[in-house]
């Protein structure tokens, strides 16, 4: 499955990879207030929307990001890593886990 289609018939910012899921992600560093910001269109389909405080300097806020989405959708922050976008605020990260349950979760989040 290439994308997961969400409630409304459009594209959803994950899909199903081998052994979990791929998220998109925009991110805001050096934010007042950390925290998920909901799903946001882009040119080129749906992402998640977030903030964390933490500088975008040497990891930190890349760290941050994987912590934040390790709270939402309860997996270990080891379980989560930034595959593209290292040093952009558009990412994908990759979440490790049963598919299924992230999948739930991440329309949960919705």
């Amino acid at each position: 499955m290439d994308h997961a289609v969400a409630a409304g018939g459009r594209l959803s910012g994950w899909r199903v990879v081998a052994g979990g899921v791929e998220l998109r992600v925009k991110a805001q560093p050096k934010s007042r207030r950390p925290g998920l910001a909901g799903w946001i269109e882009g040119v080129d389909g749906a992402r998640l929307k977030l903030a964390v405080a933490e500088a975008p300097e040497d990891g930190r806020a890349n760290r941050a990001i994987c912590a934040l989405l390790a709270g939402a959708l309860g997996v270990p922050p080891s379980a989560i890593a930034v595959v593209q976008g290292a040093a952009s605020r558009e990412k994908t990260c990759r979440i490790a886990g049963d598919p299924a349950r992230l999948a739930d979760a991440l329309e949960r989040l919705a």
